[in-house]
């Protein structure tokens, strides 16, 4: 039931919509219904069984007065022009209702349309804006070709399993419901076996279709472990050429893919039973009510005619399709559960790192950053140990280390990209979780160690997140890093487009304009991890003097593998297995014989 609950906060806001279709619907069930009927007096004049008097009664909702009524007209009709002027008049009748019904049913799915791709659109922007609220710890637990599976293929699913049966869902419970309330008013005695039939025929196939739902969610999970390995067998091909691993990767792919298919065989042909299942349930209901409704005709022990019982396996036979197509609904929307339960999983996430209820807006930097014996871990894997450090406003800060030492992670907390398990760290003696993130994150400016750009313009990509930057000022951030040369180079210069992840650019130069971007921001604080570890030794140089140039009289922190880019730090902070070993400035470290001394020394013999 929760998973019907999710589909429909969805479609509550589009009531209107749904309310329009709804009457259109009744509308076009009715006038179909009334085309039906005509069969009766079209067969009774046919076969000349109509009573020969009739008497005209005053008009009220009653059927009686109306069936006497109609006969009345019909049969005064033939008395004063002919048997086949009645039955012209009962052909455009039908036409005339026809047309009404095909008009009120196009009616209704011209206001399912918005509802339909409305409810799609806002699961997608659902999704969305989840997936940026979500903190980084988030996406470091899953695979991302899971999440972007989730995001494509089970919101398709959706798409083509719930939302495309909705039209079903509206208009085929009303049709038979409408359709059973007509065949009461004919013939109580044999709908009493539709009511009893019916029933029995939807419970068998509702037995099956429950059996889809767990089958398509492990068919969704797999299809999400299937683009994983997409994902990366594209982000690390060159990898994969350069050892050989061509075979290794086919291999996994294709056994992923094989296990894929079969689960998809066994989905497919539980999901095609649906069909020739209904057909048969639908034919033996129809046979059975022939065969009892024939008795009856044929006994004479009722007042059912032989035209009245026809007229009556008309308007049944109309009942058989929309409960084909309401349990085909059935099966896809069971199917599409499974979509539901993934993408809510992903709209239900925790966000753990969000503003507290008393947080406070600042909009500058005036003192210190200090980590108070502050402790993290990723999951279970301890990360930091008792960090107490204070950075002070001004300073150049370098963190150095081995590889895993917890230097990314340790500058990764103070924007809170992740929230710390133990101990707290403040900006002018202000806790971070008491800032507003917004906030917080403005006054710092990043440049990773493996630049992040996006399929742009380097215009959009140096002003990324300043809506209010010039042209003047993103050309000056792009000349401070040494990026205003290529850039002018190429056919629109800074309207042109570098391509998925700056793939039009050489590494040196997507880390130019990752610094670029920084560099307008101007931000108060300024985290360089490795910025410069992709440029070549004449852009370091041009970028590393630019570098110095704006971190004059800026916080800045700076992680270094090559200790020669920050031997003018204020203070260097050796790092090593999670832990703050050293502190001191290049000479003094270097005099302590640590660590540091012998990180110094290995870079100077290679």
């Amino acid at each position: 039931m929760q998973s019907y609950k999710k589909i429909l906060r969805y479609i509550w806001p589009y009531w209107t919509r749904i309310t329009l279709n709804i009457v259109f619907n009744f509308l076009s069930v009715i006038f179909s219904l009334f085309s039906l009927t005509m069969v009766i007096p079209f067969l009774s004049i046919l076969f000349q069984t109509q009573k020969e008097t009739y008497e005209l009664m005053s008009m009220r909702l009653d059927f009686d007065v109306v069936i006497n009524n109609f006969y009345y007209y019909l049969h005064l009709l033939i008395e004063r022009h002919s048997e086949m002027a009645a039955l012209i008049f009962i052909s455009v009748l039908v036409i005339t209702t026809s047309l009404f019904k095909n008009a009120f049913k196009y009616l209704a799915l011209y206001h399912l349309a918005p509802v339909r791709n409305g409810v799609v659109k806002d699961i997608r922007n659902d999704v969305y804006k989840k997936t940026i609220d979500l903190p980084l710890a988030y996406f470091s637990q899953g695979r991302k070709g899971d999440l972007i599976s989730r995001m494509t293929n089970d919101v398709y699913q959706i798409e083509i399993s719930v939302i495309s049966s909705m039209a079903m869902i509206f208009r085929d419970p009303m049709t038979i419901l409408v359709y059973i309330g007509w065949l009461l008013v004919i013939s109580p005695q044999l709908t009493l076996f539709v009511l009893v039939l019916l029933p029995i025929a939807g419970f068998i196939i509702g037995r099956i279709a429950r059996s889809l739902k767990p089958t398509a969610l492990r068919s969704q999970s797999k299809l999400g472990v299937i683009l994983s390995v997409m994902e990366e067998t594209l982000t690390g091909l060159r990898v994969i050429k350069a050892f050989n691993a061509e075979e290794k990767m086919r291999g996994r792919f294709l056994s992923l893919n094989n296990f894929y298919t079969r689960i998809m065989n066994k989905l497919y042909r539980r999901q095609d039973m649906a069909s020739p299942v209904s057909e048969f349930l639908g034919t033996t209901v129809f046979i059975t009510i022939m065969f009892f409704g024939g008795s009856m005709v044929l006994t004479g022990g009722s007042s059912l005619s032989p035209e009245i019982f026809i007229g009556y396996l008309a308007v049944f036979s109309q009942i058989i399709q929309p409960s084909k197509n309401f349990s085909k609904a059935w099966y896809n929307i069971q199917k599409g559960m499974a979509s539901a339960e993934r993408i809510d999983n992903v709209l239900t996430a925790d966000v753990s790192i969000r503003d507290s209820k008393d947080a406070v807006s600042k909009h500058d930097f005036s003192s210190d950053i200090s980590f108070h014996n502050v402790s993290f871990r990723y999951e279970e894997t301890p990360v930091l140990k008792n960090i107490d450090l204070k950075i002070n406003k001004g300073q150049k800060i370098a963190l150095v280390g081995q590889s895993g030492a917890g230097k990314s992670t340790l500058v990764d907390l103070i924007p809170r990209f992740y929230d710390i398990d133990d101990g707290f760290i403040s900006i002018d003696g202000i806790p971070l979780k008491d800032i507003r993130i917004k906030d917080l994150r403005a006054l710092m400016g990043n440049v990773n160690q493996d630049p992040i750009l996006f399929n742009d313009t380097f215009h959009n990509n140096i002003a990324f997140g300043m809506t209010d930057a010039t042209d003047e000022e993103v050309i000056n951030a792009a000349k401070i890093a040494n990026a205003h040369e290529f850039i002018s180079q190429t056919p629109l210069g800074y309207f042109t487009n570098i391509g998925d992840q700056g793939s039009k650019l050489s590494g040196g130069q997507r880390q130019r304009i990752s610094i670029a971007r920084a560099i307008l921001r101007n931000p108060p604080i300024l985290i360089l991890d490795e910025a410069t570890s992709s440029l070549d030794t004449e852009s370091e140089k041009w970028v590393q003097e630019a570098l110095m140039n704006v971190m004059q009289n800026r916080t800045s922190i700076v992680i270094a593998h090559r200790l020669s880019t920050i031997i003018n730090a204020d203070l260097i902070c050796v790092m090593h297995e999670g832990k703050i070993a050293e502190t001191g400035s290049h000479s003094e470290l270097l005099r302590k014989n640590g660590i540091y001394k012998k990180l110094h020394s290995l870079q100077m013999f290679s």
